[in-house]
Formats: structure tokens, sequence, C-alpha cells
């Protein structure tokens, strides 16, 4: 067994007074989160969770779930952060495939997943400290799969350090940073975000949900020297104000979707440090990331370090630079459930000095403000109504989300739209019921029945 030294204990031992996580204008330093994380601990071993155990929760961002996440990792048990977007309907089978020992729920959100406890308010004592197994589960996390019926990726403590190294070699590793945390904590980049602030004893500045008017204010604030966003995120921060941002700002990671070069240039014109990224929880948060110094928008940058990307054909072999082809990642970063390569089914191209540009998501892939949306999984919602004789599920520009989900549909007897939205909104998230309801005589299918989605719009 490999151990690593508890990242949140050793900045504790390090930093004892510097801020460890700002939230709602309460700041915890790294003393406190360490006593914190140790009361969780305690609570945990109390109700019996230990290695191999993990446990699932259902919240929006609070400091609560970095101490318990550290918790379980001292535990040697892993957490599965749900995602506080999705309905019962959602969240019950999710819970299912866990096999968590425990499901805790933030008290607001306790109506979502009835019989679940709530988060307890665990008492803390002085700081126990723990080593970590770095093979060790650390946390598990739902993504979207080919078929619409969503994955459960584990990531290991190696994983998260191995991506926490390769943030470091191309943006640095210190103290003194300060991350603004918008993104959910049951999304990777969030969690990534957590991980390399606790070994970096830095600061996370967390924010309950993303809301434009104070990420906007705080990173204009002074200290925020970093962010991770999806490119909606800043268009909508840059049309809040043209005051000038914080003069500390070093980096603005930019990944989810595509960023158009009206935007781009928009924050560059503004000398946003922005640097366009491209990563898959699979591999824990950053694949690719531009070089500070060197970014110039053309790409989602180079390898980060420690990680290979390769662009192959339909046969597996490798392609010449600037061929279109799948994307296949390997390195300490990937899940240890891909090997010996992590198959994206994303397109893209290396260019001559190894920098990634993506041409498509996974197939079918519908990005909306960063969340991924899978056509197969609406369009079997919207056929258990009994309202259509068949239904598509494609995706329409949006100047504010990217994309959004529209529905191509043969409505059964006469059009039912509104009874439709009623029941796809009580079964999915908002952001994955469609925006539009187009009515067709017959979809477009080829002699198979295959559905020629591309031949929709």
């Amino acid at each position: 067994m490999t151990l690593l030294p508890c990242p949140v204990h050793e900045a504790a031992r390090r930093f004892p007074g510097r801020l460890a996580v700002e939230f709602e204008g309460a700041r915890a330093s790294w003393s406190d989160a360490a006593a914190q994380v140790s009361g969780w601990q305690r609570w945990l071993r109390d109700e019996g969770v230990g290695p191999g155990d993990r446990v699932a929760t259902l919240s929006w961002n609070r400091p609560e779930l970095v101490w318990l996440w550290f918790a379980l990792a001292r535990r040697g048990a892993s957490l599965v952060p749900l995602n506080a977007r999705l309905t019962t309907a959602e969240l019950v089978p999710l819970v299912a495939r866990t096999a968590a020992r425990l499901v805790l729920v933030e008290p607001a959100l306790q109506a979502r997943l009835p019989g679940a406890r709530a988060l307890p308010a665990p008492r803390f004592p002085g700081d126990e400290g723990a080593s970590l197994d770095r093979t060790a589960e650390l946390a598990a996390l739902f993504t979207s799969g080919t078929t619409g019926v969503p994955s459960l990726v584990p990531l290991t403590v190696e994983n998260f350090l191995a991506s926490h190294e390769a943030n470091a070699a191309n943006l640095g590793a210190s103290e003194a940073q300060v991350w603004l945390g918008t993104l959910p904590l049951f999304h990777v980049g969030g969690l990534a975000m957590v991980f390399r602030c606790a070994v970096m004893g830095a600061a996370l500045v967390l924010e309950r949900q993303f809301e434009v008017g104070r990420a906007a204010a705080l990173l204009r604030r002074g200290d925020v020297t970093h962010a991770s966003l999806v490119p909606t995120a800043l268009q909508r921060i840059l049309d809040v104000s043209d005051a000038p941002f914080g003069e500390r700002l070093e980096a603005l990671l930019i990944g989810g979707g595509p960023m158009g070069q009206a935007l781009l240039g928009r924050a560059r014109g503004l000398r946003l440090p922005v640097l366009q990224t491209y990563g898959l929880t699979q591999a824990c948060s950053q694949v690719t990331t531009e070089r500070p110094g060197e970014a110039d928008g053309a790409t989602a940058g180079a390898p980060l370090s420690g990680v290979e990307v390769l662009v192959v054909d339909a046969l597996g072999h490798a392609v010449a630079p600037g061929v279109v082809g799948e994307v296949r990642v390997r390195g300490r970063t990937v899940t240890p459930a891909a090997a010996p390569w992590l198959e994206t089914g994303d397109l893209g191209s290396l260019d001559a000095r190894g920098r990634l540009t993506l041409h498509a998501r996974r197939t079918d892939l519908i990005v909306s403000g960063g969340e991924n949306i899978y056509p197969a999984e609406v369009e079997a919602v919207l056929s258990e109504s009994g309202l259509v004789d068949d239904v598509a599920v494609a995706p329409m520009a949006d100047d504010v989300w990217g994309q959004v989900p529209v529905a191509y549909v043969v409505w059964k007897g006469g059009a039912a739209e509104a009874a439709l939205v009623a029941w796809a909104r009580a079964r999915l998230a908002g952001f994955k019921v469609p925006r539009r309801f187009v009515a067709r005589d017959a979809l477009p299918r080829n002699a198979s029945g295959k559905l020629l989605r591309h031949a929709l719009g």
C-alpha cells in the first residue's frame, strides 16, 4: 500500500492560519478545516463507514461536502456526489447503483430522496490526521454513457493527485493561489479544484451555485487568482459590467463546450488570461490545456504533463497531424476502469505542435451550459408518455447556453405539447427538457430503421 499524507492535515501543519475555504461570508482556516475533517472522520467511524464503502450525497456546494470528502478519504471510503439538478425519478435508480452505505442530503433537497438522511453536524475535536491509500477509490461520479444510461466512473486518490500535479506543471503551485469555486462539486472539475487547493494549502472561494452577479464581483474583488468556467458562464460575466477585473487574476480555464471566436476576442480584448481546456470525468478533469504565455485560442492546448493523447482512425491506428479521428487518452489521471487507453469517443485532431482541436463531442452529445445531455435518455422519457409515435432529440444553437435540446415529434393523434412538457419536467432535470417541439409526419431513418439524426434539421 502506497500512502499519501492527508492534504488537509499537511496544509494545517504548514499553513494553520491561512484561508482554506470561504463560503457565504464565513472563512475557515486550514487549522479549522483539519478540525472539521476530524469531526466527520469520527462520525463516519461511529457509523461504521470504512475501507471500500461509498457515501452518496445530494447537495449544492457547501463546505460540509469538502470536510466529508477528506474524512471519507481518511477512512478509505469514497464519495458519490449526485447531481442536485436531477429529479426524484432520475435519482432513485442512480442511488441504487451506487451501493452506498449512507445517503446524505442537504435539508433543502430532502424531498427529492425520501428516506435519505440529512447532512449531520459533527462535533469538531482536534485534528487526528491520517494517511490516504493512493490506490483507493476517492470518488465515483456519474457521467453520460453513449446509450444515454449514466456510467459510474471510479477515480482514485492517485488520479486526483496526478491531476493536481499535471495542472501545477502548467499553472504553478502555491499556497498564495485563490481559486473561485463556482463549478458544482458533483462534477469532476469542482472536486479536482478542491483537491488541488488542499495539496497546495491554497484558498477556495466556494459558491453554492453559479450566480453571475456574485461571480463577476468576486473575479473583480482583487484576490482571486484562478477560476474554471464554462463558456456560457464567461459570456454572462462579461455582460454584467465593463469594470476591470482583479489584477491578481492569473488564469481562467474555459472548458465544457465550444468557445466561439467572438467570445474569445471579447475576453482577450479585456486582457483576461483565458486558457482553453479539454477534459472529461474519466480523466479526472483536464487532459489538454493551453499554456500561459502561448495561448492563442486556436486549440484546447497540448496534453498536460504525464498525460498522453492519441488520435486514431476507425482501425485504431494513429493518424497524421491535422487529420480528424477519435481522441484517446492515457496516463495517471485516467480512471483504472479504462485500460490501457481511454477511448473518449470524441473527435479531434492534433497539430504539428501536439495541440488538440476538438471537432465534436461524443456522438449525439448535446452540451448545454456545461451540462451533458444525451438524446437517447430524453427520447426514452418522451416515448414513455404515450403521446408520441416517434421522437428524436437533437441540438439547436443557443446564444446563452451554447446548445439546447429540440424534440422532433410524430404525434399520436393530435399535438399535445403542454402535456408532453409537463411529463418531461416531472422526470427530467430542467436543462434536459426540450426547448422546442417540432411536429413531423415521419422521422428520417435508413433502411434498417436507424435514425438519421443529421437529417433532422
